[in-house]
């Protein structure tokens, strides 16, 4: 573990300007900013005794964000109803909604959107566009008393795992489309548990990179899901292609 003077003579360069560390500074008069940084410095080392420590507090603190967008909003559900309450909850996220018949509802570019949905409380939620939101497993509870909910966007969220679509069984009367391209953290065993889904008929798992085997995986997801429409053009044509350069016995 460095110590705080170690880690101050380490950053005094960059921040002073010269390549003297703070103690050949001690007896000067510097300016007020530098002043003020010197400041700001001491402070962080006597927070964070080493890179370690800092790193730790702003995982903690990346989980803890996340955790809060994940919260359910139980008043609006319970003021609302379910659909309501779902639909709230993707829109705060940065997510799109489709009600029944309705148009698409967006968040502007400043994360406001109309309240006019709030009448339709009787109208069923079709279809969720989460493409790079920060749902994790706990938001996920928000959208699975939708049960009309028929697509299903998860593209690039990075805190879409297995365990997350293990939980999507209670979808599966309705489900037809569900994207998950560009999905970091969900590999052959998240998708594995998509047997239950049984109605899909349009299902994306390009660009997975936790995926070892992405071709394999796409020819066993269509076996798994006979009616559905399995997107991975390139992991197949990649797996053909494979096949091909391998040397033939000429015997």
């Amino acid at each position: 573990m460095a110590a705080p003077r170690a880690f101050l003579r380490l950053v005094a360069p960059i921040w002073n300007g010269s390549t003297r560390s703070i103690h050949g500074l001690s007896g000067e008069m510097a300016p007020e900013g530098n002043q003020r940084k010197r400041t700001l410095l001491q402070l962080l080392t006597d927070c964070f005794r080493d890179v370690e420590a800092l790193r730790e507090y702003l995982l903690q603190k990346q989980l803890s964000n996340v955790h809060q967008k994940n919260r359910s909003f139980t008043h609006i559900e319970e003021q609302y109803g379910p659909y309501i309450g779902g639909a709230f909850f993707i829109l705060k996220q940065g997510g799109a909604v489709k009600f029944q018949d309705k148009e698409w509802i967006r968040p502007d570019g400043r994360g406001r959107f109309p309240l006019e949905f709030l009448k339709f409380q009787a109208v069923p939620v079709e279809a969720v566009d989460a493409s790079g939101c920060a749902i994790n497993y706990q938001g996920l509870d928000n959208l699975l008393s939708m049960k009309e909910l028929q697509s299903l966007s998860l593209k690039r969220c990075p805190h879409v795992d297995d365990w997350c679509l293990s939980h999507l069984h209670p979808l599966a009367n309705s489900l037809q489309e569900l994207l998950l391209a560009g999905c970091p953290q969900v590999s052959e065993r998240g998708l594995a548990c998509l047997h239950h889904l049984q109605n899909l008929r349009r299902l994306d798992i390009s660009d997975l990179p936790s995926v070892a085997n992405p071709g394999l995986t796409q020819i066993l997801m269509e076996e798994m899901l006979p009616n559905c429409e399995v997107l991975g053009v390139d992991w197949a044509q990649s797996l053909k292609l494979e096949l091909e350069e391998q040397p033939r016995d000429t015997a």
